[in-house]
């Protein structure tokens, strides 16, 4: 266990601080401030100290984030701040969190997750139009292989350019000039911040699938801090929880990062036994060549044992101790077994061409 630090509140009173590491954007902050206020209403004993910190990917804006090359772009500040015990635990969107932790790492909570799906957002001149109604060569906006690839093969009329920067800056672009018919973007992070009105539509599954964690927060911690692993494992979604271990299984099972288009959507669905489905899909970059397939598992609790808080019990960087473990194992199986699917039909060489096509760009 690391060393605590506690404050006194001039009463001769000691708390324990606990200390949140966050990117300093504005919707990091909100998020941040979401899970500060959940602790302090568990934990009221508790103070909360918000340290903000600016990232790698936070500081190189004029390259597309597929080309910089570094898995963890948003998280790894982060992270040296929570080994060097300067912070307690970090507030991540799930989405940037690579799927191998480094050693002496995991993710303690994952919380119930937002939409997953992404969102269109026009210009205002453009307002009441759809993707498929926008004039001819409109220029769409995104910093992501992923939706392009797959807006490209589905509306073929539209040219896709990179856009960088955070919310602010992207609407700011959008806005202020006349480069952008629509840029794209997740819609948990437009409904977080309040610009809900901003979301001219959002996207299907059947027009453009979602990132792997796309819409979840998730809490860091040290592995070996039992006691915050504690504290922190109430907030798990037990339903987030299970969709992005499978998730967070396949693209690791792929060798997948956002330097390659891969795609998923999750559903549970209760019938008589309540099934996970998930559907993964990988792409050419400009989605002329594809392969998508659905598997489904088995979640009820398989066993109803729950594991002892463990930082050995990890499912692709997770510890979920208060989740059914075997449903857990059913779950990130599933993951594997999606991803084993599409390599034998070929996703390896789909991916391959794809990295090496945007890296030559």
């Amino acid at each position: 266990m690391s060393e605590e630090a506690t404050s006194s509140d001039g009463n001769g009173k000691v708390s324990r601080v606990i200390r949140i590491g966050t990117r300093k954007s504005q919707l990091a902050r909100i998020q941040t401030d979401s899970v500060a206020a959940k602790l302090k209403d568990l934990y009221p004993e508790i103070n909360v100290e918000i340290i903000g910190m600016s990232t790698t990917g936070d500081k190189i804006l004029d390259t597309a984030l597929s080309k910089i090359g570094e898995k963890s772009l948003f998280t790894k500040e982060l992270e040296n701040a929570l080994e060097r015990n300067e912070v307690d635990l970090v507030v991540h969107s799930l989405k940037d969190l690579p799927t191998t932790l480094p050693p002496g790492f995991t993710i303690g909570a994952v919380l119930k997750r937002e939409s997953p799906h992404d969102a269109v957002v026009l210009h205002p001149k453009h307002v009441g139009k759809t993707l498929d109604t926008l004039p001819e060569n409109s220029v769409i906006g995104t910093s992501s292989l992923r939706r392009a690839a797959q807006l490209k093969k589905r509306f073929p009329h539209l040219d896709f350019k990179d856009i960088r920067g955070n919310l602010n800056t992207r609407l700011k672009k959008l806005d202020e000039k006349d480069d952008f018919a629509a840029i794209i973007l997740a819609a948990a992070g437009l409904r977080r911040m309040g610009w809900d009105n901003r979301i001219s539509h959002i996207l299907g599954p059947e027009d453009c699938m979602y990132a792997v964690g796309q819409g979840a927060l998730a809490v860091e911690v040290r592995a070996r801090d039992t006691d915050i692993l504690e504290m922190v494992s109430v907030f798990h979604d037990p339903d987030t929880v299970l969709r992005c271990i499978a998730e967070r299984a396949f693209l690791r099972q792929l060798e997948g990062g956002c330097s390659v288009p891969v795609a998923v959507n999750t559903e549970v669905k209760d019938a008589q036994v309540r099934m996970l489905y998930l559907t993964g899909a990988v792409y050419s970059l400009d989605g002329s060549d594809s392969l998508k397939e659905t598997m489904q598992t088995s979640i009820a609790d398989v066993d109803k044992t729950l594991e002892e808080v463990d930082e050995r019990v990890q499912r692709v960087g997770v510890t979920a101790c208060k989740i059914s473990g075997g449903a857990q194992d059913n779950a990130e199986k599933l993951g594997i077994d999606l991803a084993n699917l599409l390599l034998s039909k070929g996703a390896k060489e789909i991916l391959t061409v794809a990295r090496q096509l945007n890296d030559a760009r």
